[in-house]
């Protein structure tokens, strides 16, 4: 493989396999996540009015550069809007660019809603499936050795450790680049932070980690034996899975 191909295998590899998406660090990036969280979990609603940039950065102790740099952070993903003469206010949540994976590991650090976690596996439902069908048809062998290397890991290591987790990251997102589809490869990023966060939560409790090696191991066959219809109906099934353990998992905590 020569330099440029390494490079760019490289590049791919490290832009998604992570466990949780990092922070902006920084005093503005803490802030913009404490606002965040207070967004999302309804201590500020849509319509609501921040408090003012003298007054929080007062309560907070910090400068008022940090907070306004916090602001801006927001508002780029939807989050807030500032009017004039009103102020910086909430914006409806039908704007939150929830798909960000900034904005997603944010959710999860609250408790999502029944309606985001479905919301969330409908959108592996309509793109994983038709992912793996044109993977089945355009793969490379390359891709057929990440993938089966990738499953080897998580059948090694399991779901319950980081080893697993970025193993099973790294099979959903060769599935995708597999695809020769720019458009269904640039949805990566926030599928790659779904399926991170959710195997997260549903992997914490022993109780809760129903082995989904099979059905990935079903995934790669059919992919491996370019066999476009049994690579669909088995990543289906195990999108449907997923949400059955995550379901549980949910259950579960509530009790």
């Amino acid at each position: 493989m020569d330099n440029k191909k390494k490079a760019t295998r490289t590049e791919a590899t490290a832009e998604f396999t992570f466990e949780e998406v990092p922070s902006q660090g920084r005093l503005h990036g803490s802030l913009a996540r404490r606002l965040a969280i207070d967004i999302l979990n309804g201590t500020y609603r849509p319509g609501d009015i921040l408090p003012f940039q003298i007054d929080s950065s007062e309560a907070l102790n910090i400068s008022r550069t940090p907070y306004r740099e916090a602001l801006k952070i927001l508002a780029a993903k939807g989050l807030i809007e500032s009017k004039p003469k009103r102020g910086t206010l909430v914006c409806e949540r039908a704007r939150w660019n929830l798909l960000d994976p900034e904005v997603m590991g944010w959710m999860f650090e609250t408790t999502p809603s029944n309606e985001f976690m479905d919301g969330l596996f409908e959108l592996r439902l309509i793109n994983e499936p038709a992912a793996a069908e044109l993977a089945a048809e355009r793969r490379s062998e390359e891709e057929v050795a990440r993938l089966k290397h990738a499953l080897d890991v998580m059948g090694r290591e399991t779901l319950a450790t980081e080893a697993g987790r970025l193993a099973d990251l790294e099979f959903h997102k060769v599935l995708l680049l597999a695809t020769r589809n720019e458009v269904l490869i640039s949805l990566n990023s926030s599928i790659a932070a779904a399926i991170a966060w959710t195997t997260r939560l549903k992997s914490t409790d022993p109780a809760d980690a129903r082995n989904s090696w099979p059905d990935h191991a079903r995934v790669f066959e059919a992919v491996a034996n370019k066999n476009a219809r049994d690579a669909r109906w088995a990543m289906e099934s195990l999108v449907r899975f997923a949400r059955e353990d995550t379901t549980r998992s949910q259950m579960r905590r509530m009790s």
